[in-house]
């Protein structure tokens, strides 16, 4: 691959911000990558590991003479940052987020990109359960979609430029508008770690008065619910604060079905039970025959884990 961007600038540098950096140097995507953490533990951490040339101790010194920035923060600190960086944001460059809420983080940022800067939202469908810039690994972005909502007016060269890096990762691309992504991001993504959080909670609770046996004897299904708990707190205390009106409206729907199953389940309906419940496995039969995720027994977690650097 050729260098799409001489100079990047990373803010925040977690599990898709480092992974970015790693594929970056793998596929020699970039010629300089800089990047701004707020501790200075995880900037010395990123120095170590060597997955950026230089760890600014400022986000304005890190986005000085960039061409892309990426903002790489808890959705809620996006505003703070982007008001931070953009008195010093270089005529032409691109701004771009990583956040799973986007109409949000376009009210937040917008504002502070000065003209002639272009703004490009975007959002990696990508993640383990860990954080932090030891997480990161070049491959992260390996057949996975990386979805974009750009704004009206936007830049097409722009666009196109930012597109050919995203690709070079690996990565699948797909556009759509900022309210629409919030209410599938509701479905897919948000309403599952809140459903989860819940059940680990209540088992938490349960263990209490159990002896722990809750988590001695835990099944697949609730170490699955554990694996999505362990996401950062951070991260989902302010995807669900700015993205309150869709994950609500899907866990209104998501109630009302389980109303139904409890019904079933009090009545008898075996019927009810085994069409429902043959009607869902084909959603995970879809998703593996998209590439999402694998049919290797448990889950392919008895492989050997991807590099990390």
């Amino acid at each position: 691959m050729t260098v799409i961007y001489n100079r990047v600038a990373l803010i925040g540098l977690g599990l898709i911000a480092s992974s970015m950096a790693h594929a970056m140097k793998a596929e020699g995507l970039a010629g300089e990558i800089v990047g701004f953490a707020k501790s200075a533990e995880t900037r010395q951490v990123a120095r170590e590991i060597g997955f950026i040339d230089h760890a600014a101790d400022t986000a304005a010194e890190a986005v000085r003479d960039a061409d892309l920035v990426v903002l790489a923060v808890p959705v809620g600190a996006m505003g703070d940052i982007a008001a931070e960086i953009g008195p010093h944001l270089k005529p032409g460059a691109t701004v771009t987020d990583v956040g799973s809420v986007k109409q949000a983080v376009i009210d937040a940022v917008a504002p502070h990109i000065p003209k002639g800067v272009h703004f490009i939202p975007g959002h990696p469908m990508a993640g383990t359960e860990y954080s932090g810039p030891r997480s990161g690994f070049a491959t992260l972005f390996q057949n996975r979609w990386w979805l974009l909502t750009p704004l009206a007016g936007h830049d097409p060269a722009a666009l196109a430029r930012f597109r050919s890096l995203v690709e070079g990762f690996g990565a699948k691309v797909d556009s759509m508008d900022a309210p629409h992504h919030d209410v599938v991001l509701a479905v897919v993504s948000h309403t599952p770690h809140l459903i989860a959080y819940t059940m680990v909670g209540v088992a938490d609770d349960l263990a209490r008065v159990t002896d722990s046996e809750v988590i001695q004897y835990s099944a697949a299904g609730f170490r699955d619910f554990t694996r999505i708990a362990a996401s950062d707190p951070t991260m989902w205390r302010d995807v669900f604060l700015t993205n309150k009106d869709a994950t609500l409206e899907i866990l209104g729907r998501f109630t009302e079905e389980l109303f139904a199953l409890q019904r079933a389940i009090r009545l008898g309906d075996g019927d009810h039970l085994h069409a429902y419940f043959t009607r869902t496995r084909a959603i995970r039969r879809g998703i593996i025959e998209a590439g999402q995720d694998t049919a290797a027994p448990d889950f392919g977690r008895g492989q050997p884990p991807a590099a990390k650097g």
